[in-house]
């Protein structure tokens, strides 16, 4: 997450008209979190509540006023897989890792950030489809689904896969072309 997707969107108008205000929270030396709008001191679970309620919030060292949102999110997200059902393998996070330092580190992170997208998109459309279903319209509902959603996040993945390839081809093909115009020639394999 490009800082945080939290304090993007409290410069962004809601529908309203009014300027969106972040909910500032301030984390102190001794690692407490303490919310200004509740004048109260929260725990790591409840900013991972107001994450889950889609607030606008930010983290601020209270003495710097540093920006602590990202560190504060990786934080939670280092609990949930720690928590007994991990979302990454070590194989994903070992990849990830790699990735930093790396020429297409700039690249990646804008890569998954609209992959992640383009899948809570895929999750939408599905909830809207299954909206006013009894529990066993439901049942039938997931049962047909099952096989249309292995299709189409085989179908998504695929298209991912191809997309990726291309842009890797022409960044290479650009970087050669650069790289020629200063007289300099790849090395071979």
């Amino acid at each position: 997450m490009s800082r945080s997707k939290a304090t993007d969107s409290a410069s962004k108008a809601p529908a309203g008209g009014q300027a969106a205000q972040a909910r500032v929270i301030k984390k102190y030396p001794n690692r407490r979190l303490y919310d200004m709008d509740t004048s109260t001191y929260i725990t790591l679970a409840q900013v991972r509540e107001l994450v889950m309620a889609h607030e606008v919030f930010v983290v601020r060292d209270a003495k710097t006023g540093e920006d602590l949102t990202r560190s504060i999110l990786l934080q939670i997200i280092l609990e949930e897989e720690a928590s007994g059902a991990p979302m990454f393998t070590e194989a994903m996070l070992a990849h990830i890792i790699r990735f930093y330092g790396h020429a297409m580190q700039g690249f990646m992170g804008s890569y998954l950030d609209k992959n992640i997208q383009a899948f809570i998109d895929i999750q939408a459309r599905m909830a809207e489809q299954s909206q006013g279903l009894t529990p066993e319209m439901w049942s039938q509902f997931m049962r047909m689904q099952s096989p249309l959603m292995q299709g189409m996040m085989g179908s998504y993945l695929e298209q991912s896969k191809n997309l990726f390839l291309q842009m890797q081809d022409q960044m290479t093909r650009q970087t050669e072309q650069v790289l020629g115009a200063f007289g300099i020639k790849r090395p071979g394999p």
